[in-house]
Formats: C-alpha cells, sequence, structure tokens
C-alpha cells in the first residue's frame, strides 16, 4: 500500500495562512502555562466554548453538541508539556568569578543538543503573599540571554571525547550561565561579590530575592521565534512542537467544528513527558471530574451514568509520531513509517518490544476513523515509532481507555523530535487539524 503526497497548488495558500497563525504561537507559548492562557485568550469571547482551567497547567475545552450527551463526547487530547530544563530551588552559585545557576533537566532531552544556545527563562514566581509573577527573560525585545557551556574540542579528549554520547554531557554541569560582573563595594567581608551583583540586578530589575526560586516554575527554553525552514518556506521549525502542534491544531479544529452533533471536548494535558504523573497529568482524575460536572450541568447526576458516558464516548489520542530521516531511515521499518508531507499519521499502537503499555485500537474503530478522514479528503498515512525492538514510546491513549472508550493515536510527523528546533512539515499541520476537525463533527 502506498499512500500520496498531500502536497496540492489547491491548498497552498490554505496551508500556509494556517501554519503563520501556528508559528506565532509556537514562538509565544513556551511553557505550559503560556500554553494554558493563550487558549484560553482565544476561546474567551466564544460563548460556544466553555473552558475548565487546572492550575494553569491542563486545560479542557467543552463545545456543547445537538445529540442528547448521554450518546458520549468526541474527544481529542494533546498535551501541552514539552521537554525542557528547570532550575532548581536554591540555584544561584558563583565559581570562578561567574556565576550560574542548577537546573535539572524534565523530559527525555538529548543533554549534548541543549548546549552553546542561546535559552530564555520563562515561568512564574509565587511570592509570600501569593502573588504570581510571570518571568520571561531573553524573549523581549533588549533582553539578554543565558547559555549552558560546553567544553573546546582541544582539551574533550580524556573528559568527553571517548565517553558513551549519553554521558557526554551530564545532567549536573547542564548549569545556566548567568552573570560575571563583581559588586562594587569598599566592604572586604563581602564574599561572592559577582553573585552579590546578579543579586542585586534581580532585586532592582525583577523584583526576584534568592529566596524567591524556593517558590517558582522557571523553565530554560530556546531563546527566539519558531522560523520557517526550507528555500521553498515549507516546514516550521521551532521549540515545542511535540505536542503543542496537536493542541494548537486540536483547538482550532474545535472552534472550526460548527454545529456538531456529539458533544466536543479538547483535553490538554500536562506532564506526559515524565510519565502522565500529578494532578496535572493523564493519570490524575481531571478528566473525569471536569466530565462529571460538565454532565452535571446537563442533567446526568448517577455515577454509573457518568462511566457509561465515557464508554460510549470515542476519542483521538492527537500525539506527534516520527518523521523518517534520510540520514537515519536504518531505525525505521518504511512501509510502516510516517514521511514528511504525507499528511496526519495513524497510529493503532504506540507502546514498545511487544507492544507493551499501549493502547491497541480496535479494528472496527481504525476503520470508522479512516473512513470519516477519506469523506473529507484528509490525507493520511500510518506509522509506528520505528523497527521492532529498536525502542519506542508513549502517549495518553491508554489513559483515555481505561474509561472504555475507543482511543486511536493520530499526529503530526517531526524531525529532531525532542530537541530544541523540532521540524514539522507546514502540510502535515494543516492535514493534523483537518483530521481532527473532520473528527469532531462526524457522528
Amino acid at each position: 500500500m502506498e499512500f500520496k503526497n498531500a502536497w496540492s497548488r489547491k491548498n497552498l495558500q490554505e496551508v500556509f495562512a494556517f501554519c503563520e497563525d501556528y508559528r506565532k504561537f509556537l514562538s509565544k507559548a513556551k511553557t505550559e502555562r503560556e500554553v494554558v492562557e493563550f487558549f484560553e485568550n482565544l476561546v474567551k469571547n466564544r460563548p460556544d466554548i466553555k473552558a475548565y482551567n487546572i492550575k494553569n497547567k491542563s486545560l479542557i475545552l467543552y463545545k456543547k453538541g445537538t445529540e442528547s450527551i448521554s450518546e458520549g463526547f468526541k474527544i481529542v487530547a494533546a498535551h501541552i508539556d514539552a521537554p525542557r530544563i528547570d532550575i532548581k530551588q536554591n540555584p544561584v552559585y558563583e565559581d570562578t568569578d561567574l556565576v550560574l545557576l542548577e537546573t535539572h533537566y524534565y523530559g527525555g532531552i538529548k543533554k549534548y543538543q541543549w548546549v552553546t544556545k542561546p535559552m530564555a527563562i520563562h515561568g512564574v514566581i509565587v511570592k509570600a503573599d501569593g502573588t504570581v509573577m510571570k518571568v520571561n527573560i531573553g524573549d523581549e525585545p533588549g533582553d539578554p540571554v543565558f547559555t549552558f557551556t560546553d567544553i573546546l574540542p582541544h582539551l574533550a579528549r580524556n573528559v568527553q571525547a571517548n565517553k558513551n554520547i549519553s554521558e557526554a554531557i551530564h545532567g549536573e554541569k547542564l548549569d545556566l550561565l548567568f552573570g560575571h560582573i563583581p559588586l562594587e563595594t569598599e566592604d572586604e567581608k563581602v564574599k561572592e561579590k559577582v553573585k552579590q551583583k546578579v543579586l542585586q540586578i534581580l532585586k532592582e530589575k525583577y523584583n526576584i530575592e534568592e529566596k524567591d526560586f524556593v517558590a517558582a516554575e522557571l523553565e530554560i527554553v530556546p531563546q527566539g521565534e519558531a522560523l520557517d525552514v526550507g528555500i521553498d518556506r515549507s516546514m516550521i521549525g521551532g521549540y515545542g512542537q511535540d505536542d503543542r502542534v496537536c493542541a494548537y491544531t486540536a483547538v482550532k479544529a474545535l472552534l472550526d467544528a460548527e454545529n456538531p452533533k456529539k458533544h466536543l471536548l479538547v483535553v490538554l494535558f500536562d506532564k506526559e513527558e515524565i510519565g502522565s504523573d500529578g494532578n496535572t497529568g493523564a493519570q490524575s482524575l481531571i478528566i473525569e471530574n471536569i466530565i462529571s460536572k460538565i454532565l452535571k450541568e446537563n442533567g446526568v447526576e448517577e455515577y454509573s451514568q457518568i462511566r457509561e458516558i465515557l464508554a460510549k464516548s470515542e476519542a483521538i489520542s492527537g500525539d506527534v509520531t516520527a518523521g523518517v530521516d534520510p540520514n537515519w531511515k536504518e531505525v525505521h521499518e518504511l512501509k510502516n513509517a510516517a514521511k514528511l508531507g504525507y499528511g496526519i499519521a495513524i497510529s493503532k499502537y504506540t507502546g514498545s518490544g511487544g507492544k507493551y503499555s499501549t493502547n491497541d485500537a480496535n479494528a472496527e474503530f481504525v476503520a470508522k476513523i479512516i473512513s470519516i478522514f477519506d469523506s473529507d479528503n484528509v490525507a493520511w498515512q500510518v506509522a509506528e515509532l520505528g523497527k521492532v525492538d529498536e525502542g519506542g514510546g508513549g502517549t495518553v491513549a491508554k489513559y483515555l481507555a481505561k474509561y472504555g472508550m475507543d482511543v486511536i493515536d493520530a499526529g503530526t510527523p517531526l524531525l529532531s523530535m525532542h530537541s530544541p528546533f523540532e521540524i514539522a512539515s507546514k502540510v502535515d499541520v494543516y492535514m493534523t487539524y483537518k483530521g481532527y476537525k473532520a473528527f469532531l463533527k462526524s457522528k
């Protein structure tokens, strides 16, 4: 079976217009909190959509359908956290007249990809009185940037060059270069003058004190905008496309799904990159709690009815998959691998090895999804995450499936996944939007 390239002169203008808005979103929203805020602002003037904010880090959007809610929901779920590097709670130290910040990486990063690049700091600090202070240093005009340093090749032979690539940059060496000028003082008792100067700047310019780092969520993310890639501008390169490309396309699909028959949900989870744990992840009860609230607002209060309605629901787990990289084709079984430019990628199952830790979609539901896509001229392809026994990965699909609903994975193929600069084909982004919209509109 062969799949068709999705590029066409007929949809070129539409594809590029859609992806320009997506590129701007990707440039602006670099943390899960910023994504939640972006989407809340996007839907605030839409009376047909109700937003449920979970601790500013997860979001559920609901649109009412014309059918009885007892027939279940159509759900598209994605995650809005992304691999990154977090600042520790007691991070500031001085060494060799330089000030650095201690960090702890989040999710499955290749640590060597994050050094010697300009970085920004995004996040929040919560003051003692409960005031939440937003932080964005590095992406505002005129801001300084930060970086992780690396050893020069001339001196790397023993300390780095002969090591396994996963050990070349140790996690404890990912300390952020943060300042260098010493405090001007005649008091000889003052120690760590560079650190004191840095703390002075933080206090005077940003109203940040050293103790504020304890109650903070500060994320180190790649600095700068998402960019068009290729001489033909056919691709988008930027940070956080896993999985904000599926989050963005799902929300846009919900906005544009007019007069739906089924009741619709877009669920945007946090913490997927570290196992979906915590009270904002897919393993928590947030989806059950919010759906229970929605059902009560629609006159359904019996817990047994709630379970029945969840079991009747259908869901797409919107998550990215690996696109075939011409330089690394050997990790794929090419007949069952996603190629850039061939549309949304359907994955019947994810997991690893012998399909461990996965939702394996029922064949009947796979056939239904394909029929929906075909009827709406959505370009699609099938994909597995690499060869059997090559590696693998998981999504939130299995956490939705525990309610008894049919679930399938479908999302955008990426190159350089989990790197600071992931690549997506614009036509695949657009077809992901079209696929989600077709699903949400279907009966």
